[in-house]
Order: C-alpha cells, then structure tokens, then sequence
C-alpha cells in the first residue's frame, strides 16, 4: 500500500532538519577564506592543540573516575551501595560552567582554601608555597570530567552487571585475585560499553563552550563565537565549524570501527545470582571514599553552595526580569517539545507504513542534529536563515513593499528550529523504540476494519506510543532548558533564557545573582536521571 502524502511529509520534515548540515558544509566551500587563512596561519594551530589536549585529558580523567566506580558499585559492598546507584548519576545534572565558577572561587588565590593555608602556615606570598592552579587547561578537564565521568560510569556498570558471573567465579577458581578478575576479564569485556561512553564523552567535550570560555582557553568552540560575533564572519565560522564537525564524524567512526569486529556473548542460560565482592577493613574504608568523594566533588559541594546563595541572595534574584527569562525558556522549550513529538510521530509512523530499509533514511537524516556540537549547530541555522530573511527583504523591496526585517533570525523561529535540529533524536529514538513494540496485526486488525492511514495512527497508534512519546518529549523540555551554546548565538536581541541569564553572571564572576536560576535548571536537569534510576530499578527487580 502506497502512502505519498505520508512519504512526502517525513521527506520534507527530514531535509528540512538536515538543512543546516548541508548550508554549513555549502557555506564553509563557497565562501571568501581570507580570514581563515589569517587564522590559520596565526592562532588556529593553538585552537587545535587546546582542543585536542582537552578532549584526551577529560576523557582521561573521566575513565579514571568512572570505570573503577562502576566495578566497585557493580561487584564489591562499597559502603552506602544502594544509595550510590543514583548519587553517582547527579554530577550529570549540574552545569559544568557553574561547577567551574564554584572550584575557581574555592581555589584560587583569593579562595578561602588558600587563604586557609596562608593563615596556618603563616605564608605571605605565593613564592611561599605551590599551589596548583584552577585557571588553566588541566583545571578545565578536571572541572569538565568531574560532570561528564557518569556517562562512563553508567555504561560501564550495566556492561558489568550483564556480565556473565559464571565465568567471574571460574577466574577466581583458576586463582585470580579480584583485581586480577577485573584486569583480565571484566575490563576487557566492558571495552565496548567504555568506548562508546569516551565517544559520548569526547563529543560533549567538544560541544563546550561555557567551560573553556570561562577559563579564557582558545578552542574551535571559542573560536567559532568569537570569529561570529567578534569579527561578523558568518563565512569563517562555518569553515571553523566544518573542522568541528569533521571531528565529530572521526570520533563516531573510530569508536564504532572498535567495536566493529567484537562479538561478545556473556550472559548463560539460567539465573545466576549477582556477584558482591565483601570488602573490609581499608579496602572498604578508600573505595566508599572514592566513590562518595565523586559525589561530593561533583555535585554535593558545588550545589550546597548554590542553596546558599540562593537563599542569601534571594530577595536580589527574585525580580521581574528572573520570572521572565524562566518563562522564556519554558516558552521555547515547550514550544521545541511539541514540534519535537509532532516530527518524531510522523518519522516514526512513516517507517511504520513503509517497513522498506528506505525508509531509515528520513530518521537517520532528521537525527545528525544531535551529534553537531550547539555552537556549531547553530551557524548551521544562522547559515540558511540569514540567507532567507535576505531573499525576503529583496523580494519585499523588488515588489515595492516594507521589508519585515529579521523575520527568521530576529525572533524564536532560529532558536526553537535550532533546539529542534539539536534534540529531535531524543524523541525519534523514544517514538522508533515504542513503535517497535506494536504488533503487526494491530495495523492488518485496523485497515480490515475500514482504518485509513490517518484513522490507525490516531486510533491504534497513538494510543500505544503515548508513554514513549510523552518520555521522548520531557526529555527534549530539559534539554532546551539547558542548553547554551546554541542560545547564545540564536536568541533574539533582548532575549534572555535561565541558561543565558545564570552564565551572564558567571562569566561577570556574580554566580550569587545568578544562583535562584541555576538551582532551577540543576532541578529540571534531575528529573530524567530520577526516571533513568527508576528505570534501572525496574528492570533489576
């Protein structure tokens, strides 16, 4: 049975998305490189190297917090286990820009741990003393793994957990030491799980902008804002922005060219009871301090202090400007929710009525948005839009009409298509997953019964894919109330989001005015891992 319209409409919603791929790539080809070829020859080596000595050392860092936490917690009775099943998820909350601001100021010369020091000691200068400083590159990847590690840790521990225990126990019988396990047999086995979450890790790194910017390192990230705004180079920040994404599509390539040949079958056949290793003595005294000292390092301190400010800065954050820029962001968040759920149905339903390996192709082009790093993401966006507010105005003048102006990249149009383009994966993969579910029969059972096309989806369809796409659609709302790269360079003029608004403090060092609204993006950001943990709950019970 054929579906044009249907066809037509996932075609058009997914070239429509992909859009800004395409323009930033045309762009970055046809466009004047003079001043690239000026940075190029001055600075852009230094953008390079900062970038890549970052990605590799908060990866580094990040598989050096997460995979030992993921076998403590998944084999051995780490003090407090239960409990640090979810701790060790919050660090994923907090934004790592305010992290960074909060260990700058506990840290820093000024800081009340040097201070600290210097009273105690009776120092007077820092020719007195070493010190190790916050404001540099490996202060950076240090603040950025501290909240980036649960990606590792949460793969790492479910790769661990489906391990077979049966050949665990036959390590040990063969006189292996629980270390000796862990090198030669768990390790190994959880290599795929570890290297897609350095991937994930490596790419979010990438996407970075507020971090870096904060701690003044050049990166491709900085250096595409920078030439944008600074120097009005569109042409420029898309050729920047191309090296990006080319950086991306490496990284993609490399974690899946690991994992292309590994065939890793663990699981046996009957039940097997969940491995604990029992700790005690110092053993158990330094894993529970590991583990709940990432907890405190990563979330714990830095959003204590933040309650703080909070509630003593209360009366100063509370204004008629805060609850605007809050009801900003819940404007274009619901607003790129609902879009999000609208594209994803009808992506999802499309594949449904097709069934062809075809029929991927609109999915897999609709989902590139989402590996683009939000910087880069949106030049992307300015790219085609600026081009068509242009094409608009010289039509109006040709016509002998009152241009509208910046119709496209003067309002929400750029920021919630940039926020669509940049999450709509999250609710296709949440709708595919749902649909997936659905028995064939249920769609022969409608057509026998008269159904159209329309008639099934609303009818049968719609019905069973609502938790899915309710899921899929909550997750995109949090995503746009946290994101900020693409905010920064999309918003209106005078148009503030609470990501916006809280990083303008940080970077003016007043993250006190700012705190009531990074509490409110901390707490949103809690909800899906509350859900996720809930999830994982469900499925070990």
């Amino acid at each position: 049975m054929k579906h044009p319209g249907w066809i037509a409409g996932s075609w058009a919603s997914a070239l429509l998305l992909g859009l800004p791929v395409l323009a930033l790539v045309f762009s970055a080809f046809s466009a004047d490189g003079e001043l690239f070829s000026h940075l190029a020859d001055t600075v852009l080596p230094d953008y390079l190297a900062n970038t890549a000595c970052l990605v590799l050392g908060v990866v580094g860092l990040s598989l050096l917090f997460g995979v030992p936490t993921a076998w403590l917690v998944a084999m051995c009775q780490v003090p407090g286990r239960r409990a640090l099943q979810w701790a060790l998820m919050l660090p994923m909350a907090m934004p790592s820009y305010i992290v960074a601001y909060v260990y700058t100021d506990l840290l820093d010369y000024s800081g009340p741990l040097q201070g600290g020091l210097r009273t105690l000691f009776g120092w007077q200068s820092p020719a007195d003393y070493w010190f190790p400083a916050i404001r540099t590159l490996g202060g950076a990847a240090w603040v950025l793994a501290l909240v980036l590690f649960p990606y590792v840790y949460l793969l790492a521990r479910a790769s661990f957990l489906e391990q077979s225990v049966s050949l665990i126990h036959s390590s040990r019988l063969l006189g292996c030491s629980p270390w000796q396990s862990f090198r030669r047999l768990s390790l190994p086995l959880a290599r795929p799980a570890i290297m897609v979450a350095a991937s994930l890790v490596a790419m979010e790194t990438l996407a970075d902008f507020a971090t870096v910017h904060f701690f003044a390192l050049n990166t491709l990230t900085t250096a595409i804002y920078d030439t944008w705004l600074g120097y009005g180079s569109l042409a420029t920040a898309a050729k920047l922005s191309c090296l990006m994404l080319l950086a991306v599509v490496l990284l993609i390539a490399l974690e899946r060219r690991s994992r292309r040949r590994q065939q890793v079958f663990q699981k046996s056949m009957g039940h097997e009871a969940p491995l604990s290793y029992p700790l005690k003595g110092l053993p158990r005294l330094l894993a529970g301090l590991w583990c709940w000292g990432l907890v405190l390092a990563g979330f714990a301190l830095p959003f204590a202090i933040l309650l703080d400010y909070g509630v003593r800065y209360f009366a100063l954050s509370w204004t008629p400007e805060f609850v605007r820029f809050a009801g900003n962001s819940l404007l274009i968040s619901a607003l790129t929710a609902l879009l999000a759920m609208a594209v994803a149905l009808l992506l999802g339903f499309c594949r449904r009525l097709d069934g062809s390996t075809r029929s991927l192709l609109p999915l897999r082009i609709a989902a590139m948005g989402y590996a683009m790093p939000g910087t880069v993401l949106a030049i992307g966006v300015l790219v085609p839009l600026t081009a068509l507010d242009f094409g608009i105005n010289d039509l109006a003048d040709w016509l002998g009409m009152q241009g509208p102006g910046l119709l496209l990249t003067g309002t929400l149009t750029a920021i919630v298509f940039g926020y669509l383009v940049r999450f709509v994966a999250i609710a296709i993969g949440s709708v595919e997953s749902s649909m997936g579910k659905i028995s064939p029969s249920l769609d022969a059972a409608a057509r026998s019964l008269g159904q159209g096309s329309g008639g099934m989806l609303r009818r049968v369809h719609l019905p069973l894919v609502r938790r899915g796409l309710f899921a899929g659609a909550l997750l995109v709302f949090i995503e746009s109330m946290k994101e900020l790269p693409a905010a920064l360079l999309l918003r209106p003029f005078n148009f503030e989001t609470l990501a916006t608004h809280v990083y303008q403090f940080v970077s003016d060092e007043m993250l006190e005015r700012g705190a009531l609204g990074a509490i409110v993006i901390v707490l949103v950001g809690l909800v899906p891992l509350i859900w996720i943990n809930r999830s994982l709950d469900s499925q070990g019970h």
